[in-house]
């Protein structure tokens, strides 16, 4: 059975490709690696001691697409594929209606041209937007805050209306919280262009000496230490979210939305401290005031995820962390360490 992984170069998309390679299931990845890169791939086959076909395509390429449909039997999509930094879709807002809207339509109508109804779409927390209760549940009122989040919050919107004019449709759309870690082999992690915009790759970034310190965003939120909380998630675990959810959508009909979290919050200092546990490396930080729009406590309610999925994240933050650091202090540049290494 073959699966396309659209963005499957990517951060979440290389660790899924492993756990569904690992599972049995074939898999043809589509990549633009407008943010991602070849290697990645490289390192998955690796790992999975298995090959794939990977078409460089864009989604905007229709026709591209059509043809991957014509050489590969697909019997459903796993669709990461979509630009994701929430501050450069505020000042980039056309960009990134064009990006992932229009591609996420052409993926469908070929979809629908080659009768696949089945897919697991990466969706993301931010379309809670600005919620004033914890933890978040899957029924509460949806309102993204930011260009990026109201994309996914369209896609979900767009998938609910194809499913309603044929429900030979069947899909899952994946809300994620916040994913961090490695695979544990060290091969493939989260690889940012230029300074990293999340958490734990700027604390890994900072206890490499690759970069000066850590600035904390607020420490007089209403929380147990004054920063914010989050729901931090390890990678695998999210990645077998995926495996879980294409389990159901390739033996049931319709459209359901899950949190893939763990249901628990840590907060900045608690990150910060597990990280130092790891690294025995500390980690220097400067307090700046709250930034626009962020909220104090945000963490999944995974109830759904486990009772209809049977998926339950495993790991924990110490797990995390580890596995990050293990991935860092083996490609101290991302996957262009190996390029450089064998070209010195």
């Amino acid at each position: 059975m073959k699966i396309l992984v659209t963005g499957g170069a990517g951060y979440i998309g290389t660790h899924t490709c492993v756990e569904l390679l690992k599972a049995g299931y074939e898999i043809v990845v589509v990549d633009n690696f407008s943010n991602s890169k070849p290697e990645a791939l490289e390192r998955v086959r690796e790992i999975s001691n298995k090959d794939f076909p990977v078409y460089a395509i864009d989604l905007l390429d229709r026709e591209g697409l059509t043809a991957v449909f014509a050489e590969n039997k697909i019997s459903a999509v796993i669709h990461f594929a979509g630009l994701k930094a929430v501050g450069e879709s505020v000042s980039k807002p056309l960009t990134y209606y064009h990006n992932n809207i229009t591609g996420t339509l052409n993926l469908c109508h070929v979809m629908e041209k080659f009768e696949v109804n089945n897919m697991v779409f990466s969706s993301s927390a931010t379309v809670y937007g600005l919620q004033q209760c914890v933890p978040l549940h899957e029924d509460l009122p949806l309102q993204a805050t930011n260009p990026y989040g109201r994309t996914k919050l369209m896609i979900e919107e767009i998938l609910r209306d194809i499913y309603q004019s044929d429900q030979n449709w069947s899909i899952a759309l994946l809300r994620y919280f916040n994913p961090i870690g490695a695979h544990r082999s060290g091969k493939i992690g989260e690889d940012p262009n230029g300074i990293p915009n999340n958490l734990v790759p700027f604390i890994s970034q900072v206890a490499a000496k690759k970069l000066p310190k850590l600035n904390v965003f607020g420490d007089d939120y209403p929380t147990h230490d004054g920063t914010g909380v989050r729901d931090y998630i390890h990678v695998v675990d999210l990645a077998i979210g995926h495996l879980k959810a294409l389990e159901i959508i390739l033996t049931n009909k319709g459209i359901e939305a899950y949190n893939l979290g763990t249901g628990k919050g840590y907060s900045v200092f608690e990150v910060i401290q597990a990280f130092e546990k790891v690294t025995g490396k500390s980690i220097p930080y400067e307090l700046q005031t709250r930034r626009p729009g962020d909220i104090a406590v945000s963490y999944a309610d995974p109830a759904k995820a486990e009772k209809e999925l049977n998926w339950t994240a495993g790991k924990d933050l110490h797990d995390m962390c580890r596995d990050f650091w293990k991935w860092q202090t083996s490609n101290p540049n991302g996957y262009e360490t190996r390029k450089q290494a064998s070209t010195s």
